[in-house]
């Protein structure tokens, strides 16, 4: 394969004709995409039950969640390039019946050993949904179109973690944890469901895309684009955040705070709302200044969030507000850098949308898993997060600067679009 630099096409030249609306596109990206965030946050609140239950300790929870983003992050490298060469519908199935059946397992996990095992095999299954949610958007649509729809399912998805933490919380109080992973177990299969009704293919059936040499040209070539390396890097040190506080955020409010369960999933309606509500800020931004030029604006909101984060949780005791209060800005911020960075990253290469999709979704998990570990191995949850937070998001400024450097120089810098 040969390297060529990134050119951007014009917006009507991006894709064919769609074989599905916006709205069903977004409809669906949406779904996809909300698996591993639900997954998540369905588990948070009953990790500290999780514990008391196998007589285990707090680290060997945690790493049930640590498994759950390596499966994650690795099976993304796996299920985005077969799907540009088997197609996006059977990867998409497949992948999510892998996730139904590890979501039963660990119903029926009568070890932390096994547990754990079934939270790695979740992560594999639930690494179709980001994947094939970005590639798909990429199959059909282009520049700030893009941005766009990925702004619709930032929007739908802040509604799943609102509900999700609420969902679990209130299910284990009353059913237990088990029924947490039933719940779950439900929902993939559900996806199977509207993958097989709903989800029209947007790919043609290559094999020569998924066999060795070509994967191996294909990551080459991703890697040695610096607007993908950039943009990547901008999404996965804002949105690896949100998994990265994922290992610790239980037990900072319920056990150092003293939250309840059922009173952690409410709480967690501030960092889904905040969410939300940038995505809705953006919506509305966008007509007047684009996707764009409205990431600074939200790297200078991660940015206020991480610098309050480093100074008050080391003055202070942590309390919801102290907690929440900054991460609440810290999602509304990057609500607003998603869309356009995922666009940026993924713009050059429309033949191999899976692949690139995949490698931007590996970065994101795995900064997530990397922080989360480093959050672990720090021992205390609070410095913990006073501290990986800020660097991270002193990461996605510098990104960003080098990506926007990159692109002026460009043709047709989107940048400069409206």
């Amino acid at each position: 394969m040969n390297m060529r630099p990134p050119e951007v096409a014009p917006e009507a030249a991006a894709a064919p004709a769609p074989v599905m609306s916006e709205r069903r596109v977004a409809l669906l990206g949406a779904l996809l995409v909300a698996v591993g965030p639900f997954s998540m946050s369905l588990y948070t609140p009953a990790m500290p039950e999780i514990v008391q239950y196998f007589g285990t300790s707090d680290a060997a929870v945690r790493l049930s969640l640590s498994l759950f983003f390596a499966g994650f992050a690795v099976a993304q490298l796996v299920c985005g390039p077969l799907s540009d060469g088997l197609g996006r519908r059977p990867v998409t199935i497949a992948f999510m019946l892998i996730y139904a059946a590890a979501s039963i397992m660990a119903v029926f996990a009568e070890t932390i050993e096994t547990l754990i095992a079934a939270r790695f095999l979740q992560g594999i299954g639930a690494a179709v949904g980001v994947a094939m949610s970005r590639a798909i958007v990429r199959d059909l649509f282009a520049n700030e179109q893009s941005a766009r729809i990925l702004n619709i399912i930032g929007m739908i998805l802040g509604i799943a973690p609102a509900t999700a933490p609420i969902i679990g919380g209130l299910t284990m109080e009353f059913f237990g944890w088990h029924a947490v992973f039933i719940v779950m177990a439900g929902a993939g299969l559900t996806i199977v469901t509207m993958a097989i009704l709903v989800m029209k293919e947007t790919v043609q059936r290559d094999i020569s895309r998924i066999q060795p040499r070509a994967l191996v040209a294909t990551y080459r070539q991703l890697l040695g684009n610096k607007h993908f390396i950039t943009a990547s890097i901008t999404n996965a040190t804002t949105s690896g955040v949100l998994y990265s506080v994922a290992t610790v955020m239980p037990f900072i409010l319920i056990q150092q705070v003293g939250l309840t369960a059922g009173t952690f999933g409410l709480v967690m309606l501030i960092q889904s709302g905040s969410y939300l509500a940038g995505s809705v800020a953006l919506r509305f931004l966008m007509p007047h200044f684009g996707a764009f030029r409205l990431v600074p604006v939200g790297l200078g909101l991660t940015g206020l969030a991480s610098l309050l984060m480093l100074i008050l949780l080391r003055l202070y005791e942590p309390s919801v507000l102290l907690v929440m209060g900054p991460m609440g800005v810290f999602t509304f911020g990057l609500a607003m850098i998603t869309p356009a960075a995922s666009t940026a990253a993924m713009q050059p290469f429309g033949r191999n949308a899976g692949a690139a999709s995949a490698l931007l979704g590996f970065m994101q998990m795995g900064t997530g898993l990397v922080g989360g570990v480093i959050m672990t191995l720090m021992g205390d949850p609070v410095h913990a997060m006073a501290t990986v937070i800020p660097c991270l998001g002193a990461c996605a400024v510098v990104s960003w600067m080098f990506w926007l450097r990159l692109d002026r120089k460009s043709p047709n810098p989107l940048s400069q679009r409206r």
